[in-house]
């Protein structure tokens, strides 16, 4: 990513024109020719130097830090997407967005009550299953309301021998991998210092030797889109399209299963919907 320096200018000088003096703490003063901060000011507010702060409204600076950006975003009282537009202006990718957490928003609960026919849930980018709806739980098995890392589709996959039983024994190395380099790309997202991620790949290199050699190799592979079957006790194999959506929050994605064309998966999980949760495998996602 390159610097536009142009754009760049623009952006600060017309943020700079809509943040007002009392916006900031700062008195407007009878001499201030403009409504807007000066150039002084938002220099002071972003901790640096004015000739720094000026040569950027000019075009003629160096490429900003990330930190410094962050300075000015704050200085310059810009939202979210503000800021990502500055960070972007001056050739950085923006800051992580912000996390969710445990909750999952209404309107994603909303929408997996609306896709009676679809297996849906939302997965946590750890891979915590946080919500789905009554036809994911009846295909996968619900196990929401389990604490800590038992929820965990990554944990599960390699502490509890069950939760392979209803895949091909011979995919179980390619779920292996695909797992491990989802999660290596969610770790590196919220960065060494985050004590969820690295708890739960300490506790994962503890527990397991295939895991520890897996994450060794650093494998990177963000999960989109894939292919999967389960076999099911009730209604038998389910051949399934994986979709993953990205969710507002930066830690929720949306995960759908959907028949592949020329399949009967659409039969089957009709007749899954009237066995309902009888029994059901254990949940990868």
């Amino acid at each position: 990513m390159t610097i536009d320096r142009r754009e760049l200018a623009d952006f600060l000088r017309r943020s700079r024109d809509r943040v007002r003096p009392a916006d900031v703490g700062l008195a407007e003063g009878p001499r201030r020719r403009t409504a807007g901060l000066r150039r002084e000011e938002v220099a002071h507010l972003a901790g640096m130097s004015a000739d720094y702060y000026m040569r950027l409204e000019q075009a003629r600076g160096p490429q900003p830090s990330p930190q410094i950006l962050s300075a000015l975003a704050r200085a310059l009282r810009l939202g979210d997407d503000e800021r990502d537009h500055l960070h972007l202006l001056a050739g950085h990718r923006p800051p992580a967005g912000r996390f969710g957490g445990d909750r999952v928003g209404a309107g994603l609960l909303h929408l997996l009550e609306q896709l009676p026919d679809t297996p849906a849930q939302v997965l946590g980018d750890l891979g915590d299953v946080l919500a789905q709806n009554d036809l994911a739980r009846s295909l996968l098995g619900g196990v929401c309301t389990v604490s800590e890392h038992g929820r965990n589709v990554v944990w599960r996959w390699f502490t509890d021998p069950a939760a392979r039983d209803a895949y091909p024994a011979d995919e179980h190395d390619h779920y292996s991998r695909l797992h491990v380099a989802d999660l290596r790309a969610a770790v590196a997202r919220r960065g060494a210092a985050d004590p969820v991620a690295g708890r739960l790949v300490e506790r994962l290199r503890e527990a397991d030797e295939d895991f520890a050699a897996l994450w060794d190799r650093h494998e990177v592979a963000v999960r989109r889109r894939s292919r999967m079957r389960v076999v099911h006790p009730v209604v038998g194999p389910v051949d399934l399209d994986c979709q993953v959506l990205l969710a507002q929050e930066e830690d929720q994605r949306l995960v759908l299963f959907t028949p592949p064309p020329g399949s009967d998966t659409a039969d089957r999980l009709a007749l899954l919907r009237v066995v309902g949760t009888e029994r059901f495998p254990s949940e990868v996602g």
